[in-house]
């Protein structure tokens, strides 16, 4: 069997051959197609965003980038023309400049996304020395720029166009809860006070400004300064503020009170209060105090507090 009668078809196997071979090569034509026309998309999509960035100016045709740097979307910010681009110097607002005018400025493609995702997560520009801590803005490029910024009225706090006067609005002073407090020459009459001037005194707030007047009403009246000393832990340092001023304390009649009545005053206590009882009783009503003395619970010292405080 020779070459020739190998290479032999006949008529009806030569058209079935002709035919799968012309249904192989439209199959081929029609995936070669579709695959050109979806790289062809993608650029197409991409090259417009980035026209957009660069003012349609590119460095590399889309046949240099197929064949000298692979994919486009894995490098397709490696072809921006940034070295050769004319910089146009205008007066701009960082916080609302574009892409297209911050690029004719002089910035680059990833420092405008820098800006752009500052500005989107709420930040602002409030003065032109914000510009020089965008990343990557060199010493010359923010003194370029530095007469150009314009940082709009719109982006300041609004503190700085407050008055003073509407921004601290200094409430009057509450003297009766924070009294001013007396200087050390000044003098508060103790049985005239109340505790709004009491508390006037260095040391005497609240609390010790109801004691005092609490005190001096069980009492009739404050005779002597040192009478305060018989609160328990008042500060002997706030004597010197007060004074006694014609003192007129009320009298008890240890005639007609009863126990209970008697024994309510300071200077009286139980068994003192049950002593008058029992001489009312036995020898009468009392003329003096002296009549006490020969009594145990009568000492002089009790007796001499108690005087300015009894009538009979």
């Amino acid at each position: 069997m020779n070459l020739k009668e190998f290479f032999y078809f006949r008529k009806s196997d030569s058209r079935v051959l002709l035919f799968l071979f012309t249904i192989a090569v439209i199959v081929v034509a029609v995936m070669m197609l579709f695959d050109n026309r979806g790289e062809t998309t993608a650029l197409t999509a991409q090259d417009s965003i980035d026209n957009q960035m660069l003012g349609g100016k590119r460095s590399a045709d889309y046949g240099d980038r197929r064949k000298g740097h692979g994919s486009y979307s894995s490098n397709r910010y490696l072809h921006y023309a940034t070295e050769g681009r004319p910089i146009a110097l205008a007066p701009f607002d960082p916080n609302r400049a574009d892409s297209t005018q911050l690029l004719r400025l002089g910035f680059a493609p990833w420092q405008v996304r820098s800006i752009y995702r500052y500005r989107a997560k709420g930040g602002v520009f409030r003065t032109p020395e914000d510009v020089a801590h965008i990343y990557g803005v060199t010493k010359e490029q923010y003194e370029t720029l530095r007469p150009y910024i314009r940082i709009s009225d719109d982006y300041q706090l609004a503190a700085h166009y407050v008055a003073p006067s509407e921004r601290y609005v200094k409430t009057p002073r509450d003297s009766v809860k924070y009294p001013v407090k007396v200087a050390p020459n000044e003098k508060i009459v103790l049985n005239t006070a109340d505790t709004t001037q009491l508390k006037r005194v260095p040391g005497i707030g609240s609390g010790w400004a109801r004691q005092i007047f609490n005190y001096g009403k069980l009492l009739g009246g404050y005779v002597d300064i040192a009478q305060l000393t018989e609160i328990e832990g008042f500060p002997d340092e706030a004597l010197s503020y007060f004074v006694i001023d014609h003192p007129h304390p009320q009298k008890m009649n240890l005639n007609k009170l009863s126990l209970n009545q008697l024994r309510r005053h300071p200077y009286i206590n139980f068994y003192q209060a049950r002593a008058i009882c029992d001489y009312r009783r036995l020898k009468g009503p009392l003329q003096s105090l002296s009549q006490l003395r020969l009594l145990n619970d009568f000492t002089p010292t009790a007796i001499e507090r108690l005087q300015p405080y009894v009538e009979f």
